[in-house]
């Protein structure tokens, strides 16, 4: 495969997966934002997906509606659905004789959607959970579509390696900023609507419920979002994904460079498979979650270097 046409797949999943943890916590963060409004602020979400300085990020801390505008079809932001959807397609365009005619309708779909001037409305005037689950629904729609329609190849690879390397670095990112806050506020330690609000972002308050009978607890939601292998969205059931889709790139063509990536993923998969909740306590989260977020940074890097020609 063509190492243009492998950017091109990999970019196109990152960029969906990207756009899903968003609207993801976008809509948990507006529901809570209406149930706390004095205590709530929108910094943290801000940082994490915009990547704002401190004053341009009070500009919008505390306006939700402004905050959804910027998100969602903000032209400015770089990081906005539509902007991420734009390159999205772009990709998807650019290897369009690679995949199905279902998913380039699937694509064009979400785009125009995003596009639709009906959504502004619902964001900035009527009600923005409809709007984000309108959008939400699209990537389902997307996902089901690849899985039903895409042949099991390279190209399916290269974007289940995109899709789980972005979701990884997105469970660190608010992993350590939900932690992170809790330096600032220690009563936030026992507030359980706090801990929903985070699983529930991440899609795991089901799973949460059924796995511990105790209630909300810190130590209980790290161990899920970390090291459940049985959790989607769980640094562990990414990273051990990842493995498991580039070793399909295995060919004789590549050995030496498949030899180092493979060898890279591995390292990152033990470090996190043998690392237990007291572990990383005694490490400390932060720098534990800095260094995962590193190493998972050095696997994109090391693709763009040996698989997609620095593209």
């Amino acid at each position: 495969m063509l190492s243009r046409v492998a950017a091109s797949f990999y970019w196109l999943s990152r960029y969906i997966e990207r756009s899903d943890g968003i609207l993801r916590m976008l809509k948990i963060n507006y529901a809570s934002s209406q149930d706390t409004i004095q205590e709530f602020t929108w910094e943290p979400v801000i940082r994490i997906f915009a990547g704002l300085g401190d004053d341009e990020a009070q500009k919008l801390e505390n306006d939700s509606r402004a905050v959804l505008k910027y998100m969602v079809t903000g032209k400015t932001n770089s990081n906005s659905i539509l902007n991420i959807i734009t390159l999205a397609r772009e990709n998807a365009r650019s290897v369009q004789e690679h995949i199905t005619k279902d998913l380039w309708q699937c694509l064009n779909e979400y785009y125009h959607t995003v596009k639709d001037n009906k959504l502004e409305r619902l964001l900035q005037r009527e009600d923005p959970i409809s709007a984000l689950d309108v959008l939400i629904k699209q990537v389902m729609l997307y996902y089901g579509t690849v899985e039903i329609t895409m042949e099991r190849g390279e190209g399916r690879a290269f974007m289940n390696i995109g899709k789980y390397l972005e979701r990884a670095i997105q469970s660190v990112d608010i992993l350590d900023m939900k932690f992170g806050s809790i330096s600032d506020n220690p009563d936030l330690l026992t507030d359980t609507s706090y801990w929903k609000h985070l699983l529930l972002s991440l899609g795991g308050y089901e799973l949460y419920l059924k796995t511990y009978r105790e209630g909300f607890e810190a130590e209980n939601v790290l161990e899920q979002v970390v090291l459940n292998v049985d959790f989607p969205r769980s640094v562990i059931y990414s990273v051990n994904n990842i493995q498991r889709y580039f070793d399909r790139l295995k060919n004789d063509n590549n050995l030496e460079n498949y030899r180092e990536m493979s060898f890279q993923i591995g390292r990152l998969q033990s470090r996190i498979k043998y690392s237990s909740v007291r572990s990383i306590r005694q490490e400390g989260l932060h720098l534990f979650l800095t260094q995962i977020r590193s190493e998972l940074y050095g696997i994109g890097n090391a693709l763009n270097e040996y698989y997609f020609a620095n593209s």
